[in-house]
């Protein structure tokens, strides 16, 4: 069952070369956070290139139902008029993020140091998800959770009416929680400082100086230290939204794989602390290049090259690059498959907490495609072929990285790749199928 309604199967036949250019949608993460931000600050802040998925559009009802005023405008054009940091509403109804583990987490983040309360739910996948990793932190602030066992949705967090500045290592790496309690910290007094053992996607930190906070970064023995001081009052912003990454690596992994394919994928954010798939790429020997390197809103950007690439070799991923390219190993182990020899994935045990647990969800998929794949409790390896046999039904497990990554496999494969549920798509990449479909897939829904 997916997200939204009844099970959409959709299988994915082998292909001729792919093609053309590929106009991915906005990145996700940036959208979330343009949303949370402009409601938080004083006056109107205008949006560009906003990501129309279901998992930001759950966002933007959320800051609607926390006071603030979210108009869409049409073609990705969006405007937020903000109440300003601890201006938030109590919300009248239950806050719905649907399969969106960032929309919670940074929602939950932005009122927890508002005295109002709100309750979160989520579609089965979400509820499903560890909420204590963000609560603990927002705990310290004085902010009170209480929800279902194991610290799960549904959950009503309650802010702390007088809050106080916090100190906190992040255990495991983690931009969600990171950002969680940097938000947190805007309506606390004083400062409060983020550790960070290991550097995670910066895009908060980014934008919350853009929206004129005062937040400064440096390194030292302990870390990434991040130090914000609280209260400011945030200026709107014109932010333009880069082309998302994680949306990016489908058509350029499906270049790489299906024979004769050159694929131009323009616009793509390549902050470093997001990049390391296509670094990784690299290192395997896949042709792609960056082409018109420039910067906007902040963010790097360039337009990226795949070419089809029959000659990538396996290699050993290493455990410090996860965090920069956690969302990319799904569709990393599809390209692995196809490379020749030992891909090696460690670190990753983030992955088992995602929308499903994606080391299992990959593992059992590219099993049943005929593909050789050892795990680990944070780590799996696939042993690449220089292709797979597929003809297979795999689970999405309401998974859209999942459901796409093996939609991408079945382009290149021996036979038709089926997922049971292409309906998660939706939550980050809606026009993925017509995309694919204009650079040469074939993708049909039904088995």
């Amino acid at each position: 069952m997916s997200a939204h309604g009844a099970p959409v199967p959709m299988t994915s036949a082998p292909c001729g070369p792919l093609s053309g250019r590929a106009e991915v949608p906005g990145d996700k993460s940036i959208s979330h956070r343009a949303l949370i931000l402009g409601a938080l600050a004083v006056g109107e802040t205008r949006i560009t290139g906003l990501l129309e998925g279901e998992d930001v559009l759950d966002t933007a009802r959320a800051m609607r139902a926390f006071g603030a005023e979210v108009t869409d405008h049409g073609g990705g054009a969006w405007s937020v008029h903000g109440v300003g940091v601890g201006g938030f509403a109590e919300p009248g109804q239950v806050i719905d993020c649907g399969n969106s583990g960032t929309g919670v987490r940074l929602i939950m983040g932005a009122m927890a140091t508002s005295p109002i309360a709100a309750t979160f739910t989520g579609d089965a996948s979400l509820n499903s998800r560890p909420m204590a990793r963000v609560t603990d932190p927002l705990a310290l602030f004085g902010a009170r959770a209480v929800g279902r066992s194991g610290g799960r949705l549904p959950m009503t967090l309650v802010g702390a009416a007088d809050p106080v500045p916090v100190r906190y290592t992040v255990p495991v790496p983690s931009a969600q929680v990171k950002s969680a309690v940097l938000l947190a910290g805007l309506n606390a007094p004083g400062r409060t400082v983020v550790i960070e053992r290991e550097a995670t996607r910066d895009h908060t930190e980014r934008m919350l100086a853009g929206f004129g906070a005062e937040i400064a970064t440096e390194d030292s023995d302990e870390g990434r230290v991040i130090t914000l001081t609280g209260r400011p009052e945030l200026r709107p912003q014109e932010i333009a939204v880069p082309r998302d990454p994680s949306s990016a690596a489908f058509p350029v992994c499906a270049a790489l794989i299906v024979p004769g394919s050159d694929v131009l994928v323009p616009g793509i954010g390549l902050n470093p602390t997001r990049a390391g798939l296509f670094e990784t790429l690299r290192e395997m020997g896949a042709d792609l290049t960056y082409e018109n390197k420039r910067e906007e809103g902040g963010e790097p950007v360039a337009d990226l090259r795949a070419r089809h690439s029959p000659e990538m070799r396996g290699t050993r991923v290493p455990p410090e690059r996860a965090a920069s390219m956690i969302d990319e190993y799904p569709i990393l182990s599809v390209v692995a498959a196809f490379a020749r020899g030992r891909t090696h994935m460690g670190g990753v045990k983030e992955l088992r907490v995602k929308e499903s647990d994606r080391i299992d969800a990959m593992a059992q998929g590219l099993r049943a495609c005929g593909v050789r794949v050892e795990e680990g409790e944070d780590w799996f390896a696939v042993e690449g072929a220089g292709g797979l046999p597929g003809g297979a039904v795999v689970e999405s497990r309401l998974d859209h990285r999942i459901a796409m990554s093996f939609l991408v496999a079945g382009m290149a494969a021996g036979a038709p790749v089926t997922v049971d549920d292409g309906a998660p798509v939706a939550t980050s990449f809606p026009v993925f199928e017509p995309l694919m479909a204009a650079l040469g897939a074939d993708i049909r829904k039904g088995v």
